[in-house]
């Protein structure tokens, strides 16, 4: 819990001498009673008190006092608040690297499975693009907050030769500044925009990744990576098996020179667990939101039940 005006909790030292206060008087009173050396004759000129029970009723109220000081402080949580106007686009490898089976069923399919189920993680007015890669890339879905949409297109991927990961990252850049430049947000500030890349192979044509990652790192975009596959994956071309083992220094390096995440998944499951991650990343930000409410509610209650019990006990307010 952080403090927007911690200031106002100087206020609590005049509580705690109020509480002072408040025991010296009782030990003032204690002091005066014992100077009457006859018991008996104490009793009859001092009527029976109700003890423990008043100093409850007086720390009832000390406590409301103590709370109603802490909400002018404006107390705030940090919270999870989904994201605004932000704009994803999903980049995806659909190279025949993907047949590779070292991920039941395959890297492929379970890679659609997982892309459809990050789909689903991303708040609803996130707008969401997708670009295929393979030897060229392509803008299949401009950012959209279809779901629809972006899930059909992911159902009727298709594999292709060659793995042009520069040629993804420059496409999807183009996407996200076509989408925005098209936007009438006049003097507001543009959106944030993220650009998810998943891919199992060594760039093999187009433009070379270092130029798209100067180019995102210009655009001031993220790219956030995820290394897809084991290192013992194979294909069998032409009856002979082929090595398509995961370059996951090159998507490290992307990830980490444009301010992404990088992520490896070796499984179905952690592929999902990696797009629930980043939906949560990309999706949603934490905001301090005022809780003073709490504390001011807290207070008054407090306040009322240690009047009413004073009320009860002494038939005096305090």
């Amino acid at each position: 819990m952080t403090f927007q005006a911690p200031l106002w909790l100087l206020g609590l030292l005049a509580v705690a001498a109020l509480v002072a206060f408040y025991v010296l008087l009782q030990l003032r009173r204690k002091a005066y009673a014992a100077r009457f050396t006859n018991v008996a004759l104490l009793g009859t000129l001092v009527p029976k008190r109700p003890g423990w029970r008043r100093h409850l009723a007086f720390g009832l109220v000390a406590l409301a006092l103590a709370a109603l000081v802490v909400s002018l402080a404006v107390p705030s949580t940090e919270v999870r608040v989904p994201r605004e106007r932000a704009t994803v686009i999903m980049a995806v490898d659909v190279s025949l690297s993907m047949q590779a089976t070292d991920i039941e069923p395959s890297r492929f399919e379970a890679m659609q499975v997982a892309a459809k189920e990050f789909v689903d993680v991303l708040p609803a007015r996130i707008n969401l693009g997708l670009v295929s890669f393979a030897g060229t890339a392509t803008t299949l879905v401009t950012p959209t907050t279809d779901r629809g949409q972006v899930r059909s297109a992911i159902d009727n991927l298709d594999l292709a030769e060659s793995t042009a990961i520069g040629e993804a990252v420059f496409t999807s850049l183009n996407a996200i500044e076509n989408y925005q430049s098209a936007l009438d947000a006049g003097d507001e500030e543009l959106a944030p925009a993220r650009i998810v890349l998943l891919s199992d192979g060594y760039n093999t044509v187009g433009r070379d990744d270092t130029q798209a990652v100067a180019a995102a790192v210009d655009a001031q975009i993220p790219v956030s990576t995820i290394a897809f596959g084991t290192d013992y994956g194979t294909l069998d071309i032409d009856g002979e098996r082929v090595p398509v083992p995961v370059d996951r220094a090159t998507l490290e390096e992307i990830a980490d020179e444009t301010g992404g995440s990088y992520s490896e998944a070796a499984s179905a499951a952690e592929l999902e667990q990696v797009y629930e991650d980043l939906g949560s990343q990309i999706g949603y930000t934490t905001e301090p939101r005022d809780v003073s409410y709490w504390f001011v509610r807290g207070g008054v209650l407090l306040a009322l039940l240690g009047v009413v019990l004073s009320l009860l006990w002494t038939n005096r307010l305090l």
